[in-house]
């Protein structure tokens, strides 16, 4: 199992060569309401030399297929063909919300924006004529979209997905996974869907990237720790309506419904710290890596057994300074060396 840094957009070149000195096979870049992937991904592919670069995502609402794969091309030859593409259907609220994109029918849209990029990446002119995408839109006589620089470029293309529709449907179209909110039982699962997906295509699972993604925090105390991540669930899992959001649907296939049940009840009163407080110790602490280094490494041999290739620790949740997040980026690699010559046990330093 390799390991990934998830870098925030402040002083992200400095922290993605901290990663490239340290081992790391890649870092990633997400987009949100801070900054978008691109931008961020185009100073790091010049601040280093042999990382691999990954969107992790690239929102799907936020740009046109076409674009998409424009970018793609950039960054993969700005970066020496070290780019990956991440996408992600983002969800309802943000879609709606933040890029006025309804969010119909996110499966049969995917399944058509990757078309269309996998066409343009080839660098033949590209005519597409599907429910949710039609190029030309002014009709077969306007000029398609054409890559004439792709060449053919075979960039790899991830997919973020979270139910098992989607899952499955990434194991179809795309080369890996970018996951969240994954604990070492959960991804059982998403690899199992997975592979249904490669089966439908006639592919198994080799070569294929499964790459959760995990809000990492070294610390002593585990209940400290998690005491300190609290406010970042509690962010997503606020998000919008609560039938709609698919963080808390993850959080009760897990098993923690009554919790998801009380923690909303207690968000509509307007208390989110409140709120916060009934999201269950167990259940941050499974889908995060918390505590000393050697307790960490066991949770990373957990996840390598769980079928995980590439492990990615995100910095943004830990809510340091640039300073700690180098520290974070350090004993990372420490842990994830650790994790490959030992049995260190998970509960070390609980």
């Amino acid at each position: 199992m390799r390991i990934a840094a998830h870098l925030v957009h402040e002083n992200a070149g400095e922290l993605a060569r901290c990663a490239e000195r340290a081992g790391f096979d890649l870092v990633v870049c997400g987009e949100g309401y801070r900054s978008d992937a691109a931008s961020v991904l185009g100073m790091v592919a010049g601040q280093t030399r042999t990382i691999g670069l990954a969107s992790g995502v690239m929102q799907i609402p936020a740009r046109s297929p076409g674009l998409a794969a424009l970018t793609a091309v950039t960054l993969d030859a700005l970066s020496g063909g070290r780019f990956r593409l991440g996408l992600g259907v983002s969800n309802p609220d943000v879609s709606d919300g933040w890029y006025g994109v309804p969010f119909d029918r996110p499966l049969s849209r995917t399944r058509e924006y990757v078309d269309i990029v996998r066409a343009a990446l080839s660098g033949r002119p590209v005519r597409y004529h599907g429910e949710h995408y039609r190029l030309p839109a002014g009709g077969r006589d306007a000029a398609p979209l054409h890559l004439p620089d792709a060449g053919g470029t075979r960039i790899p293309l991830y997919l973020a997905a979270l139910s098992s529709r989607n899952l499955r449907l990434t194991g179809e179209v795309a080369d890996g996974w970018i996951g969240a909110f994954v604990s070492p039982e959960s991804l059982v699962d998403a690899v199992r869907d997975l592979g249904d997906g490669r089966e439908r295509v006639g592919k198994d699972m080799t070569g294929f990237e499964v790459a959760p993604s995990l809000p990492t925090l070294f610390v002593d105390d585990v209940a400290e720790g998690v005491r300190r991540l609290r406010g970042h669930y509690a962010h997503f899992l606020a998000m919008g309506d609560p039938e709609r959001n698919v963080y808390t649907a993850l959080a009760r296939r897990l098993g923690f419904g009554a919790a998801m049940t009380e923690f909303h009840r207690l968000a509509a009163d307007g208390d989110l710290a409140k709120a916060a407080e009934a999201i269950p110790d167990e259940l941050i602490d499974r889908v995060s890596l918390i505590g000393p280094v050697e307790r960490i490494a066991g949770r990373m041999r957990e996840f390598a057994a769980a079928g995980a290739t590439t492990l990615t620790v995100m910095l943004s949740p830990a809510r340091t300074d640039h300073a700690g997040r180098l520290e974070l980026i350090r004993k990372a690699a420490q842990a994830h060396a650790l994790s490959a010559t030992r049995n260190t046990p998970a509960t070390a330093g609980t």
